[in-house]
């Protein structure tokens, strides 16, 4: 992890740099150290109001950087930021995208293929019943449960989609070290080993009730639809219900009885336009998913040749350049490159730009006359 980012780190601690100024502040210093380190009349300069510019300052005297990089580092924490080709491809789509992103376990491609499930924090009967059937049925489909690890829906839905195999993802709305809450700690370590907790709140942030409004819309920038199973009239679930249509994501929405106060939010979306959510099936027939699942069984059955079996063998879900697999691999370059462009066009690989690849499918353990 370069160290350039621990630059990025410092401006993301700075109360009132958001997208906007981080993004003015790379534009005009072309850097993040060179903004982080900037005088206060450069600062000025760049467009900075006085406020900011006095909360840079004293930001910058109370924190030792090199400190701070290395506990991420000890904490397995690693940091994503506009410039990583593997900072969410989605996410990144999105208006005024978070800067910084920290997270602990590992994000994947495969991730790109993800479904957010939130709902009340008060679950009913029928809730729990749903939102099982739900996240079970979209990890056997292959696609990620993003969620925000909140009492209720949100946890059972991580829950499910970890005892069925699948991936999750939960969105804090406070730092990564700070998991809230406090409850959930297991079910976050479960989740670092199959998947993600990630946030773009600074190490140490608490969770704050006005940091929960603002991470719905990483949740559902995140996803390609967002299901809400049960919502009261004042859920927020409602919230990122409407982050999702702002940007472009359809929103499915569990019926329920005109009598039970969970379901007046969800009911109230299907009559705004919202799709109901009947299945696991109506979020894929909509979506058009039923080619992710079948992809992933043509990837786990497709026949490789011994150079593919080696390829695989070496590359991973971590960009990595030709050269550099070349080298593991002990392959001749243009057999390598070579293999590569077949492997990409069989949906074995991708390239994410500036001759990296990554692994889309799993490698196999033996390679045996072509079988």
């Amino acid at each position: 992890m370069s160290d350039a980012k621990k630059y990025w780190v410092g401006l993301n601690l700075v109360k009132g740099i958001g997208a906007v100024r981080f993004s003015s502040l790379l534009d005009y210093f072309g850097d993040a150290e060179t903004a982080w380190n900037a005088s206060p009349a450069s600062l000025r300069d760049a467009g900075l109001p006085e406020k900011i510019i006095e909360a840079l300052q004293f930001t910058r005297a109370e924190t030792v950087l090199d400190q701070l990089w290395e506990k991420i580092a000890t904490e397995n924490i690693s940091v994503l930021t506009w410039d990583d080709d593997t900072y969410p491809r989605r996410l990144k789509e999105i208006i005024q995208p978070p800067p910084v992103i920290y997270v602990r376990g590992r994000l994947i491609i495969e991730d790109e293929w993800s479904i957010a499930v939130v709902g009340t924090r008060r679950v009913s009967t029928y809730g729990r019943q749903a939102v099982q059937e739900i996240a079970s049925g979209l990890s056997r489909y292959g696609l990620t449960v993003v969620s925000g690890l909140a009492r209720g829906i949100d946890a059972i839905a991580h829950q499910t989609a970890l005892k069925s195999g699948g991936r999750t993802i939960a969105v804090l709305g406070s730092g990564v070290d700070r998991i809230y809450p406090p409850e959930h700690r297991r079910l976050a370590d479960q989740m670092i080993e199959q998947g993600a907790v990630i946030s773009d709140y600074p190490l140490g942030t608490p969770p704050e009730g006005v940091n929960f409004p603002p991470r719905n819309r990483i949740i559902s920038g995140l996803s390609l639809a967002v299901a809400i199973i049960e919502a009261g009239e004042r859920s927020g679930a409602l919230i990122t219900a409407s982050f999702a249509a702002d940007q472009g994501r359809d929103v499915f929405a569990l019926p329920g009885s005109i009598f039970s106060p969970q379901s007046v939010g969800t009911n109230r979306l299907i009559e705004a336009g919202a799709f109901p959510l009947l299945n696991t099936k109506s979020i894929i027939d909509v979506l058009n998913l039923t080619l992710v699942h079948e992809k992933q069984i043509a990837n786990q059955v497709l026949p490789v040749n011994e150079i593919e079996a080696s390829l695989l063998d070496v590359l991973s879900h971590d960009p990595q350049h030709v050269d550099e697999i070349r080298n593991q691999s002990d392959l001749p370059i243009e057999k390598v490159t070579a293999s590569l462009t077949l492997m990409e066009l069989k949906g074995l690989v991708r390239q994410v730009g500036g001759m990296k690849y990554v692994r889309i499918c799993e490698p196999r353990a033996t390679y045996k006359n072509g079988e």
